[in-house]
């Protein structure tokens, strides 16, 4: 188990209290305290405060009642230092930062924009927040006989209102394997079609059912760019709430290294060495991923071994 260099939006410092959750009157007694906190995330963006530094904008919990609507309630995040901390949806506000509250507050910003820049504590509450919100955006509604949902366990849990389903639902996360392929002194590097500007990164692609996570790294190289690998090898993982996975790091060994890409997949791929990687600057025609991925630091630690 990793204890130093947590990924970015790792939370082992977080309490997340599970087993308080559907104890209503300690809940209570965590929204009548005033140092209770509350991060409100809006149409999947966090609020922020922006400086020569960005950090988490929080208010003070009591302000639930006046930003709730019924289509939200709050979540409990959980424990830091023994503070509770709490999310709530505030999407059904036209525009927030016209808002008297809000608006003095801070500013929303998509996480993924300034996510390096926040501290690595603040950024992994912002990022289970907006996770959590994005989960009970989706799922208002039951999958299995569609009628309404409402929250439990403190927003950890949905059921079914319908009492003859009384189906339960519970926040999903959505696995994804990403692998640093290398052969000697080199890695393969691809770009895919969402990616912005130069930037290329190292494979990735979603598990399938009944598939282990060995396998889905050998079928996902060979899928996307017809190489065969072997000594697949964990190296750690990362909550990557956008909009709701959980990133998964290999390395793995490529057998054959002859490289033909599935474009539909990708716009190109190719073999770089590390004097490559090594080479790059701002005027690169190849950038690196960026710096809170974990993509960024598997190729940071595979470049540090030479």
């Amino acid at each position: 188990m990793i204890t130093v260099n947590q990924n970015f939006y790792s939370s082992n410092f977080l309490d997340r209290v599970s087993h308080l959750r559907n104890d209503m009157e300690w809940l209570a007694e965590q929204m009548s305290d005033a140092t209770s906190r509350l991060l409100p995330v809006w149409q999947q963006h966090n609020m922020v405060i922006s400086g020569e530094t960005v950090s988490a904008a929080t208010l003070e919990v009591q302000h639930c009642e006046a930003l709730c609507s019924e289509d939200a309630e709050p979540i409990l995040l959980g424990l830091v230092d023994g503070t509770a901390y709490f999310t709530l949806d505030v999407s059904h506000i036209p525009d927030p930062h016209e808002h008297e509250l809000l608006g003095a507050a801070g500013q929303f910003e998509d996480l993924r924009k300034v996510g390096p820049y926040v501290g690595r504590d603040e950024g992994s509450l912002l990022a289970y927040a907006r996770g959590i919100n994005y989960w009970h955006q989706r799922h208002r509604f039951c999958g299995v006989c569609g009628a309404p949902t409402r929250s439990e366990a403190a927003g950890h849990q949905r059921r079914c209102t319908n009492g003859a389903c009384n189906a339960s639902h519970f926040p999903r996360t959505d696995v994804a394997c990403i692998m640093l392929v290398h052969d000697e002194d080199r890695i393969i590097m691809g770009k895919a079609p969402r990616f912005q500007g130069r930037m290329q990164s190292v494979l990735a692609g979603f598990l399938e059912p009944g598939e282990t996570l060995e396998d889905c790294v050998a079928r996902e190289v060979f899928e996307e760019v017809g190489v065969r690998v072997t000594d697949v090898k964990y190296q750690h993982s990362q909550p990557w709430p956008f909009p709701a996975s959980l990133m998964v790091g290999f390395r793995a060994r490529a057998i054959d290294t002859n490289i033909t890409i599935d474009e539909k997949e990708l716009l190109s791929a190719e073999w770089l060495s590390r004097s490559d990687l090594k080479a790059i600057t701002t005027d690169s025609p190849v950038q690196l991923p960026r710096p809170d991925s974990i993509a960024r630091r598997l190729i940071e630690e595979w470049l540090a071994e030479d």
